[in-house]
């Protein structure tokens, strides 16, 4: 248990997006004194939750995945690997703070959605899908031929889907995978694969990974068939699609109170997070008398470690909810302002502002240092880090700045998500399976608790300025998307310099 480590890793991913918003503040888009600290203030808290959160899931939450899981292996029982799994799954989706916080954005939208309807069914999709991919691990499908026939579901759903609600679903795909689902996805990925019976293991370890990918098109199916029965079956009208909570300034409602609003919202947050919790609490004491029989040390060190959780979690939702979402949305809205009402600098301004921001936040997102370093652990270092991180930066930064042109621009998400996702699948065709494992997960670790939070926040800001014609959806889903390409691109231009680097040894060889 290291807590010094852990908090300079959360320090590395918030207070690059926080030096952005008081250079932002200070220049071109002031937000006032007030609600400038309270920024720096729930960032701050922000960072001791997320540290705390993080120690919470090393030493509680992802053990009880891991031990979980060699237990079921270990029962060579297939149902009860499957049924214990979605289980897991659906709990661990549950107490994502990524969950928590986008499930509170949505509403703050759409008056029709109702938070806990729409956690649980993200979460069931999550579930589900996570069943799908040991499946796939299990019986060595072949994970392009899955993807493929995944996404044509995806896309025949969304057509059925309100036009509006899309970019919440793909949206929901990437919010799901934060610092909680992610390790405990790959976890179980790899351990399920290490210890296969029946089959041969890949030789380049492609079956490591996938899962997670794999797992994030769970909630957007979910989330798709969750709109189409709200507004396509009459459980809600197509004009609660447009009614908004939003303040006309663009602030939420904290923006406008004293610091005391960090107070105020203590005992709905701490019911919130026990909710999220306590599912856990109790899946631990059934699992030890069920599966588990743990030693009452380790037993405890396991509980302690959901306590971790708890106030970390508590924590970081009354520093993102207190103070952080809140400057993020009025900053976007301020910005969008002077891009609708402006001239052509303007707009370049908050698009370039939008890339920045990508290039910044997807190296700050702590699954894609959880990710990042097990592909480079699991490949021998032949896929260095570096690489995959300056892909995934360029692929955020793309994203992003779609975003931001889109809030002014208005045109629909899914003339970026079509052929996104078009050129993604298509790429699997030439690029090496492994990639296409590594870049489908890459998707689902892209958008974390930053994104999901701040970002989230600025892009809704934004597309409130310029009165919603873009959607107010759709950031996470991009951010979650580029990925997919440009990782299977490195895949195929590593696949390119492996073969003529064979090409140039054999004729060495022969000389």
């Amino acid at each position: 248990m290291n807590f010094l480590a852990k908090f300079k890793e959360t320090v590395f991913s918030v207070l690059p997006v926080m030096a952005i918003v008081v250079l932002l503040s200070l220049t071109v888009a002031p937000v006032g004194w007030r609600l400038l600290l309270q920024f720096l203030i729930g960032g701050i808290l922000l960072i001791f939750g997320l540290t705390a959160f993080l120690m919470g899931v090393d030493i509680g939450i992802q053990p009880i995945g891991e031990r979980t899981g060699a237990a079921l292996v270990s029962r060579r029982n297939l149902f009860l690997l499957l049924g214990v799994s979605f289980v897991i799954g659906f709990l661990v989706t549950v107490a994502e703070p990524d969950i928590q916080v986008f499930g509170d954005q949505i509403h703050s939208v759409f008056q029709a959605v109702q938070k806990d309807k729409m956690v649980y069914m993200i979460a069931l999709g999550v579930g589900i899908f996570i069943v799908l991919g040991l499946v796939k691990t299990m019986l060595q499908l072949n994970m392009k031929i899955l993807l493929l026939i995944c996404y044509l579901l995806v896309f025949l759903l969304a057509f059925f889907t309100p036009d509006e609600f899309r970019g919440v679903a793909f949206d929901s795909g990437g919010a799901t995978t934060g610092p909680m689902t992610v390790p405990f996805i790959l976890a179980l990925g790899v351990g399920v694969s290490a210890v296969r019976s029946g089959a041969k293991k890949s030789t380049d370890n492609s079956d490591d990974f996938g899962l997670t990918g794999i797992t994030s098109i769970g909630p957007i199916v979910a989330v798709l068939i969750y709109g189409i029965f709200l507004w396509r079956f009459g459980f809600a009208e197509n004009s609660d699609l447009t009614t908004i909570h939003l303040a006309e300034d663009g602030a939420l409602d904290a923006g406008s109170k004293s610091f005391s609003v960090f107070f105020e919202i203590i005992p709905h947050v701490a019911k919130e997070a026990g909710l999220s919790i306590l599912p856990l609490a109790l899946m631990l004491v059934v699992f030890q008398f069920t599966l588990l029989h743990l030693p009452p040390r380790q037993l405890a060190r396991m509980a302690v470690g959901l306590v971790w959780a708890y106030l970390g979690l508590l924590i970081f939702l009354v520093g993102v909810n207190g103070g952080f979402m809140t400057c993020g949305r009025e900053l976007g809205f301020i910005l969008g302002q002077k891009a609708a009402q402006g001239g052509l600098f303007w707009k370049i301004l908050i698009i370039f502002t939008g890339v920045v921001i990508g290039a910044v936040v997807v190296c700050a997102e702590p699954a894609v240092w959880v990710l990042t370093e097990q592909v480079e652990n699991l490949s021998g270092g032949t896929i260095r880090r570096k690489f995959l991180l300056v892909f995934l930066s360029a692929g955020s930064a793309v994203a992003i700045g779609l975003t931001m042109w889109r809030a002014f621009s208005g045109f629909s998400l899914m003339k970026i998500l079509i052929p996104g996702y078009g050129i993604s699948l298509l790429l699997m065709i030439f690029c090496p399976r492994l990639f296409t494992a590594i870049a489908f997960d890459s998707g689902g670790v892209a958008s974390g608790p930053i994104t999901s939070t701040f970002v989230l926040s600025f892009t809704l800001g934004a597309s409130q300025a310029c009165g919603g014609q873009g959607g107010f959806f759709g950031v996470i889903a991009l951010v979650a998307m580029t990925p997919l390409i440009a990782i299977q691109i490195l895949g195929i231009i590593f696949n390119i310099k492996n073969k003529k680097n064979r090409g140039e040894a054999d004729n060495a060889g022969l000389r």
